[in-house]
Order: C-alpha cells, then sequence, then structure tokens
C-alpha cells in the first residue's frame, strides 16, 4: 500500500515539475514536501503561506519553514474528517469574505495591477485560491466545533475547576460597566441638503456628457474615503452587503455608462455607476457626500439632549428608557432601552477599553444610575458626528473571579481548556492512523506534534 501511495505522487511531482514556472532563489521549480494522506504539501504553498502572513503582519512563531507545513498537514486532517462527516462551507459566506479580502489587499496595495505584481498572479488566480483558503478555514472551524460539541461542564465540574486553581492562576476580572445610551445626528438645513444634491447632479452630467470620468470624480470629491482611493469601486458584493436603499437602486442598473439617480442612505447621499454583475453579486462604484452640520446646529442637538435629561432628572414618572423610545437614532439600541452591545463577546458588559473613546471618558467618573453631561461623539460605522447622552447601568469593580459573580467566564475557561486537549488529543489520535511522509529536507523541525515522522 504505502510504495503505491509513493509511486503515486511520484507521478503527480513529475507532472509538477513540468508544468510550474521557475520562481524560487535555488532554481526548483516546485516539489512536494509532505504527503499526508491521500494529500500533498508544496513548496510553494508554504512560500504563498508565507508572503500572505508577512503582508498581513500575522506573527509566525517559529521557523515558517517549519510552522507552516505543520499548520497545513494539521489542515489536511481536519479537511479530511470533514469530508468524512459531510461538513461543508456557506459558499455565499465564503464569497462574501473573499470579497471583503481582496477589497482590503487592493486598498492597502493601491490598484489591483500592483496586488497581481505582489503576488505574482492575475487577480482571479488570487481569488481562486482565496476562496479555496477561506472554505477550508470555515470547514476546518466548523469541524473543530462538530468534535467539540459534547463538551459542556456541569455546575459541579466547574467548581471543581476553580477550587483546582492556584491562587496565582485565578484570573483577575478588569472592571466592566453595562450603558445605555440616547443619540441622534443634529438637524441638517434643507439648504445643506440642497448644496450636496446639486454637486451630485452636476457630477451626474459631467459623467454622462463625457466631460468626466466617474472614477476620478470619486477619487476627488466622495467621503468614503475607502472606496475612493480605487475610484469609488465596492468590489463584488452580495444585495444582503449592501444598505436596503442603496442595494434596491444598484442592482436594478443594467447601463454600464449611465448614473443612477442620487440615492439616500443613513449614511449620506451617493450616485451609483454600474460595473458588471455576476449571478447574484454586483460590482459598481459610487460617490458618497454627506450634509456638512454646523457648530450652530450642534449646539442646537446638545440643548434638546441637556432638556432631554433634566425632564428625566426632575419628572417622577419619566425614565431613560422612555427618552430613548421617544428619541434615540441609534437603530442598534434603540430598541433594546438604549443597552449597548459589546460588539466582541456579544454581551452588554464592556471593560472601559472596549468602549468608544467619547463613551468611555463620559462613564468613568459616573455612579451607577447616572446621566452623562451631552456630548458629541463619532459613529464609527457611519463615520459621522451625533451627539448623546450616556447612563450607567451598573458597574463591577476589578477583582479576582469568583463563583458568583463570574460564574460564566469560569464555565468558558473550562469549556476552553477542556475543548483544547480534547482536539490536541485527536490530532495525535489522527497521526498514527494517517500515513505521513516528510521530505528529508524537511525534518529537521522541531514540530508541534513530533508524530509527524514516522519509521518507513
Amino acid at each position: 500500500m504505502k510504495n503505491k501511495l509513493i509511486g503515486r505522487w511520484a507521478c503527480v511531482m513529475m507532472t509538477l515539475l513540468g508544468c510550474l514556472p521557475s520562481v524560487w532563489a535555488d532554481n526548483i521549480i516546485d516539489e512536494v514536501i509532505w504527503i499526508v494522506g491521500d494529500e500533498a504539501i508544496l513548496r510553494s504553498e508554504v512560500e504563498e503561506e508565507r508572503l500572505r502572513a508577512q503582508y498581513e503582519g500575522q506573527e509566525i512563531k517559529g521557523d515558517p519553514y517549519c510552522v507552516i507545513p505543520e499548520q497545513l498537514a494539521i489542515q489536511k486532517l481536519f479537511l479530511h474528517q470533514a469530508e468524512l462527516d459531510s461538513v461543508e462551507a456557506n459558499e455565499s459566506t465564503v464569497s462574501h469574505q473573499v470579497d471583503m479580502r481582496m477589497n482590503y489587499y487592493i486598498s492597502q496595495i493601491g490598484s489591483k495591477e500592483k496586488m497581481e505584481e505582489y503576488f505574482r498572479k492575475s487577480q482571479s488566480e488570487i481569488r481562486e485560491e482565496l476562496m479555496t483558503t477561506v472554505r477550508n478555514q470555515m470547514i476546518i472551524q466548523q469541524m473543530q466545533q462538530k468534535l467539540t460539541s459534547h463538551i459542556k461542564p456541569t455546575p459541579a465540574e466547574i467548581r471543581r475547576f476553580y477550587n483546582s486553581l492556584p491562587a496565582d492562576s485565578i484570573p483577575t476580572i478588569p472592571a466592566q460597566v453595562e450603558v445605555q445610551i440616547l443619540s441622534f445626528e443634529p438637524a441638517v438645513p434643507r439648504e445643506e441638503t440642497e448644496r450636496i444634491k446639486k454637486n451630485l447632479r452636476d457630477f451626474t452630467e459631467r459623467v454622462q456628457s463625457g466631460k468626466a470620468d466617474f472614477s476620478m470624480l470619486a477619487r476627488l470629491y466622495s467621503e468614503d474615503t475607502e472606496s475612493a482611493k480605487r475610484g469609488g469601486e465596492l468590489g463584488f458584493v452580495g444585495r444582503g452587503q449592501l444598505v436596503t436603499e442603496f442595494a434596491d437602486v444598484a442592482f436594478n442598473l443594467t447601463d454600464t455608462k449611465k448614473v443612477s439617480r442620487i440615492v439616500e442612505t443613513e449614511y449620506g447621499y451617493h450616485i451609483i455607476q454600474l460595473i458588471e454583475k455576476k449571478g447574484e453579486r454586483i460590482n459598481c462604484r459610487h460617490i458618497l457626500m454627506r450634509p456638512r452640520v454646523s457648530a450652530q446646529d450642534k449646539v442646537k442637538a446638545l440643548e434638546k439632549l441637556d432638556s432631554i435629561k433634566a425632564i428625566i432628572r426632575d419628572s417622577a414618572n419619566a425614565t431613560f428608557e422612555q427618552a430613548v423610545q421617544l428619541f434615540s437614532e441609534d437603530k442598534e439600541t434603540a430598541m433594546n432601552a438604549g443597552v449597548m452591545m459589546n460588539p466582541n463577546t456579544g454581551a452588554s458588559k464592556f471593560e472601559y477599553q472596549d468602549l468608544p473613546a467619547e463613551v468611555a471618558k463620559q462613564i468613568y467618573s459616573l455612579q451607577v444610575g447616572e446621566i452623562s453631561e451631552p456630548f458629541i461623539m463619532m459613529d464609527e460605522q457611519k463615520n459621522k458626528e451625533v451627539c448623546a447622552i450616556v447612563k450607567l447601568k451598573s458597574k463591577n469593580e476589578i477583582h479576582k473571579a469568583n463563583l458568583v459573580d463570574d460564574f460564566q467566564i469560569l464555565r468558558q475557561m473550562l469549556e476552553n481548556k477542556l475543548s483544547h486537549e480534547f482536539v490536541e488529543d485527536w490530532i495525535k489520535k489522527k497521526q498514527k492512523e494517517t500515513y505521513v511522509h516528510v521530505d528529508e529536507k524537511w525534518r529537521g523541525c522541531d514540530f508541534m506534534y513530533p508524530g509527524w515522522i514516522h519509521e518507513e
């Protein structure tokens, strides 16, 4: 059996040697360096992963020519198990993640052409490789979750785990707060809105008359700074990735030479130009312009918030929660009594450094139940200034973890520990069950899992 496998991969190597371009410093075209089951790991794969990690600023702890092949081998173990268990990735999600990465590369490197030059591949080749990478990452994550889904520590196990921790190993829980917010944008005068629309109508006329190029205007005037670097291009996206008002217009465009009507969204006012459609995805350019809010308008908004705060303070019946329902324009919190949710944890508690800077500054000096003075903050999602007041709903001071206040944190610690141990044991077991061959030139490594080198 082993000889048949080696013979099969010898043929594969000869084919690869005959068709891949010469790109390596030592004049080796490409080579199979590991075999895991029926799967090969190529030197080119290792080089590509090293290059990608270098560009994305990912630290590789150790020799990359030892670390990366081992990581790829572990991935193949999970992918083989996923195939047996019929675990698959959602292709729509894969495509969305790839679009985001492609757009990120282009925005950071500067253009499609520079990206192709950097990776020494065409855009379609880069995209195809990213599709495989992202798909495999999702499958592996799902496979790991499936393998450890049975790990559910009981309360008794959590108590035993906590009691077994040495005093110096009990984690310190940072101060955490729950915050309620009421915010809205200052009113924009009609004159300012008309100024924006007039500019966008002028851009449309210049493009459709051939006097100007949409990409050039986007670079000069669009206030979506990231897409402006690419001439307003968004990259391929699905309808669900766009706000409804924008998507309804963009997906109805058919002529790449025409410019859409002016579209108003929560981000401002847009005009759109179609580049290409592919099935349920679209690539288009846009120019975004936002109305300017005067200092006087901001003062009026802050005065309104001050009046709302006074009503809550002086009235026996008015509450912060009621004021949120009546006045708040923050879609994320308005239906949740203003309670902010931590995007990192999905819970309502924040460490101070996880809050928006302006909110953290206001909350720091408040007592539980107190409301801040009105202030101006930046809505990072919309890239707009909003006026707000916040209320400190609850606060837990910094402390050593305990079973009363931090039971869920301790549960997660134990679950992570047990899951890690289970996966470690699973990898070691799969090493023994799987045919693995490592080329002699790639064996001189201090592997995380020493069982890769089998006697042959």
